[in-house]
């Protein structure tokens, strides 16, 4: 099975060994990062520095500032952690080393847009901002996903692009010193958390006949239980599970608004991506089967998906390879990449041990290609493991 390991430009800038350490794993692709999140992430090998932190959203290239010249939001450049053109610079050295590069583009998720551009934020039914979550809906946002897309996904010497996050960011984060769990929610509540109330929604809410005030105090109504505990997390999965707070009428209508909203940018976008990398140019999006979820892994229809794009990564650790990979296979054709991704970060939840049993497994299960998170990251013997374990694949 085709395999790529993720990278982070650092990773590899100023490590003369990374690119064979890479190749020595047996993948022969990277996905490598080329716009990205705020992170803290560790270096165990680089012979200059063991903690990198990325203090704020950024494209780790210089930006075109033509294409910026007049919009409304634009991205931010990186600080030191990514200076001049990071990633054009370790894609060459993984290249000359005999590796594919794809770029590895994150999306609608991005705290400092948020804290800088308040009116661009996920705004859930409390009035609270999301400011991680760009709100897909507005149209400044989408002309910003668009235009990032097609620049920081076609870059020199890259073969093709996995797209982050395109689709709609909710609740759930990984947030420094996060302090949300005193009280569990389940995957409604989660939902119901993650509906934006922002002026647009608002008045998407009304085009399809629905009075925003009343389905905010419905919502409302809805987690009430949940707060003071009458409700427990569970609960059947999926629009059902929401159908139980919120009733049938009102989770269809958000569904419809949402996945809308969702659908149409991932067609523009994947569509502008292709026009400017031309025939071949392979185009992923990091999905989850479900369109109502939210996050990193965009919820999206697989068989809508699958007509737009080359393919999806999809989440697959943790024994959800099954329920990930199922409702792609059904519509997937000859040509299309269903992308189990591992991690293999023991320290992170990986299990890099299994990792020949879980992709056997997965190939079972449709999978075309693996992706491993995250070769940067990992540990010496998490790498030994990853070794051993594609060498069993053969």
């Amino acid at each position: 099975m085709k395999t790529s390991a993720f990278l982070y430009p650092w990773d590899v800038l100023g490590d003369p060994d990374a690119p064979a350490r890479v190749m020595d794993l047996g993948v022969r692709q990277v996905t490598l990062a080329s716009a990205y999140h705020s992170t803290r992430a560790l270096t165990p090998r680089h012979p200059r520095h063991r903690v990198v932190t990325a203090e704020h959203s950024a494209v780790l290239y210089p930006i075109d500032e033509d294409r910026w010249a007049d919009a409304e939001l634009r991205p931010y450049a990186a600080g030191e952690w990514a200076p001049g053109d990071a990633f054009g610079e370790a894609a060459a050295a993984l290249a000359g080393a005999g590796l594919d590069v794809h770029t590895w583009v994150v999306l609608a998720h991005n705290s400092r847009l948020g804290a800088e551009h308040p009116d661009t934020s996920v705004v859930n039914v409390y009035g609270d901002r999301y400011p991680w979550a760009p709100c897909i809906a507005r149209p400044a946002v989408r002309t910003y996903v668009l235009s990032l897309a097609a620049e920081a996904a076609v870059r020199p010497g890259a073969a093709g692009t996995e797209l982050e996050s395109l689709g709609w960011y909710g609740l759930a984060h990984l947030h420094a010193h996060d302090k949300i769990g005193g009280v569990p929610l389940g995957e409604a509540a989660q939902y119901l958390m993650s509906l934006c109330f922002c002026t647009v929604c608002r008045a998407g809410y009304l085009s399809l006949g629905l009075d925003p005030d009343e389905l905010n105090a419905a919502v409302r109504r809805a987690l009430e239980p949940v707060w003071n505990g009458a409700q427990a997390p569970g609960g059947p999965p999926g629009p059902p599970g929401i159908e139980k707070l919120l009733g049938a009428e009102l989770t269809a209508a958000t569904l419809d608004w949402r996945v809308n909203a969702a659908r149409t940018l991932q067609e523009t976008t994947v569509a502008a991506v292709r026009a400017r990398g031309g025939p071949g140019f392979q185009v992923l999006l990091h999905a989850d089967p479900h369109s109502h979820r939210t996050g990193a892994n965009a919820g999206v229809d697989p068989a809508h998906i699958l007509d737009a794009a080359d393919g999806v990564v999809l989440p697959c650790t943790g024994g959800a390879a099954e329920a990930m990979l199922t409702p792609f296979a059904a519509h997937r054709r000859e040509s299309t990449v269903l992308a189990a991704n591992f991690t293999v970060v023991t320290g992170m939840g990986g299990s890099p041990g299994t990792l020949a049993d879980d992709a056997a497994r997965a190939r079972a299960l449709g999978a075309t290609e693996l992706r491993l998170y995250h070769a940067g990251l990992a540990s010496d013997a998490d790498l030994a493991a990853v070794t051993a374990g594609l060498s069993r694949l053969g």
